[in-house]
């Protein structure tokens, strides 16, 4: 089985097999399922010390964080795959738009 990997920013990358989602790190569910793997040493920060922008959910349980915004996370796995990232990818993009 081919492992594809994603650059998240500061030399580091994730096997997208393992991601089931990508969030936002801002809404109060998310906040605290953060909270909540923290205590169980389930979190792997990926930020480099900088402001979290994407949570990373894995099949493992574990919550990967990086400084990355969702849309450019899916925008550099749409590149990797050698399509641009459509809008059906980035519901948000067409939402700011209008």
């Amino acid at each position: 089985m081919k492992v594809e990997l994603v650059h998240v920013g500061f030399d580091n990358v994730i096997a997208l097999n393992r991601v089931v989602a990508i969030v936002s790190p801002t809404s109060a569910p998310i906040k605290r399922l953060v909270r909540q793997a923290g205590e169980k040493s389930l979190v792997i920060d990926m930020t480099n010390g900088r402001k979290t922008k994407a949570v990373l959910v894995l099949d493992s349980g574990h919550l990967a964080l990086s400084a990355l915004q969702p849309e450019t996370i899916v925008g550099r796995l749409a590149l990797q795959r050698g399509a641009a990232p459509s809008s059906a990818a980035l519901p948000d993009e067409e939402a700011r738009s209008s």
